[in-house]
């Protein structure tokens, strides 16, 4: 490739590694703000929860709906229509009086924005990076800037909300939105948009209900356990209608929200539980910690800030050198080392905060966990999205996209759930919720472990025959 050419790639990378920045970064910097916004909007932990939960939920829900949309309507389109919308909710969020319109901003109108410009940045990714080489190395900027978001949101966000407010956090986010959008003027499309492309609007409201009704019954559990066990069960089948409606649709030859053709690859279904997996643990610990340090332990933002500083500085050193691991080990080696090491982290940050009652204590726990996680996002995200052909990276994107976003909906409804049931005991209510994010890390570490024991890069560029390929691997010898 041409000097010239690598140049353009890296301006094209810029932007879409920011937003995916700004993104993780909303998703975990208002874990650090929750006794200022519990003050200043006369609200409770539980709404702040809601607030941080629906978020993630939004995005879960809307991200196939996202990724489908990126086909019709073009990559860039949908990049530039969701960061629009994104800033409209930053602003909107910052200038918030109550709960009810700070779930609007930041809950609806920042989820929505993030479903539809997170797909554009993984599907042009791909379609950008032509070689496993260059395309490792373009996913482990992009999903290193997440983790960095992720990890960061409660250091950045502390000091802005100690320093001046928790609503300048807020305007942050709003400023970097239209820095992205200057740089995104200079994207290109790979590919022409297809206006004329059917959507499926049942598949997509079954989906969403579906997902948000599931969500939903975890975060009821401190309510009402009937209630819980209703919103559930009508996810499951709401859910279940959906797969019928999908299947029912291909049979008839006519498009649908997704293919079921995506749950028929063997990797990459692994693949994206561990990706799962990894959010709700990543996400899971964020809240839990922060709600403990700052309601049991009465920390303000800034100082349970500086002591997550440890997870990313464990998110850095791992995933800025993603590319160069993938080229030295198995994808499914790096998964597995990172969720044991992930796994430790957690079953430290119980031990140390057991036993000791300074704040730094938390920072090995912290470290090791964040660089768990750091360690297998990329791979992770490799293995899914270059298990398919170019014609289905929307839907793949959109799809893997979702399914990580739901676990850190996921982590932070179950984590923040259990915190709440059990308020009354501070330190049995952590305990019992760290381990149970422990124990939601070995099915990921399970699921990592049935991966097949392909080479580094085998299958890293989608092609054709990429389906067929990884089905037949994933019925091959396993280390």
């Amino acid at each position: 490739m041409e000097s010239g050419a690598k140049g353009s790639l890296r301006k094209m990378l810029l932007p879409l590694a920011l937003a995916q920045f700004i993104c993780s970064f909303a998703g975990s910097n208002m874990n650090v703000m929750i006794n200022d916004i519990r003050a200043d909007l006369h609200t409770t932990v539980q709404g702040v929860q809601v607030c941080i939960t629906l978020f993630l939920l939004v995005m879960a829900a809307l991200m196939i709906p996202g990724g489908k949309l990126t086909d019709r309507w073009g990559r860039k389109r949908c990049f530039t229509m969701g960061l629009t919308i994104y800033g409209i909710g930053a602003v909107l969020s910052a200038a918030a009086p109550g709960l009810g319109l700070l779930i609007l901003g930041n809950s609806i109108f920042e989820g929505v924005g993030t479903a539809l410009l997170i797909p554009p940045v993984y599907i042009l990714v791909t379609l950008l990076y032509t070689d496993f080489k260059s395309r490792a190395a373009a996913f482990g900027l992009v999903s290193a800037m997440g983790g960095v978001g992720a990890a960061t949101g409660p250091l950045i966000g502390g000091a802005i909300t100690s320093a001046i407010s928790w609503r300048a956090a807020f305007v942050f986010q709003a400023l970097i939105i239209v820095i992205i959008v200057l740089l995104a003027r200079g994207i290109k499309d790979p590919r022409p948009a297809d206006p004329g492309r059917s959507f499926d609007t049942v598949g997509a409201v079954l989906s969403a209900t579906g997902l948000v009704l599931l969500v939903g019954g975890i975060m009821a559990a401190d309510k009402n356990l009937a209630l819980m066990g209703g919103l559930i069960a009508a996810g499951a089948i709401i859910i279940a209608g959906f797969f019928g409606w999908v299947r029912g649709r291909e049979r008839a030859g006519k498009p649908a929200l997704l293919s079921t053709k995506l749950f028929r690859n063997r990797v990459s279904n692994l693949g994206m539980i561990t990706q799962n997996v990894q959010w709700t643990m990543l996400m899971g610990t964020s809240f839990v910690v922060s709600v403990y340090l700052q309601t049991v332990r009465k920390y303000d933002a800034i100082q349970t800030g500086v002591i997550f500083t440890a997870a990313t500085v464990g998110i850095l050193v791992s995933s800025l050198a993603a590319g160069r691991l993938a080229r030295r080990f198995r994808q499914r080696t790096l998964i597995l080392t990172g969720f044991v090491a992930a796994i430790a982290g957690i079953v430290v940050l119980v031990t140390l905060a057991n036993r000791h009652q300074g704040p730094w204590y938390f920072a090995p726990g912290l470290f090791l966990t964040g660089l768990g996680v750091g360690l297998m996002i990329t791979p992770s995200v490799n293995v899914v999205q270059s298990a398919f052909p170019e014609n289905l990276q929307g839907e793949i994107s959109g799809l893997s996209r979702s399914v990580s976003n739901l676990g850190s909906s996921f982590g932070t409804a179950i984590g923040g759930t259990i915190l709440v049931v059990g308020a009354a005991n501070g330190w049995h209510s952590y305990a019992v919720a760290m381990i149970v994010l422990a124990a939601i890390g070995l099915v990921g570490l399970a699921a990592t472990i049935m991966l097949p024991a392909s080479k580094a890069g085998q299958g890293a560029v989608p092609d054709a025959g990429a389906h067929d390929r990884l089905s037949q691997a994933g019925q091959g010898h396993r280390r």
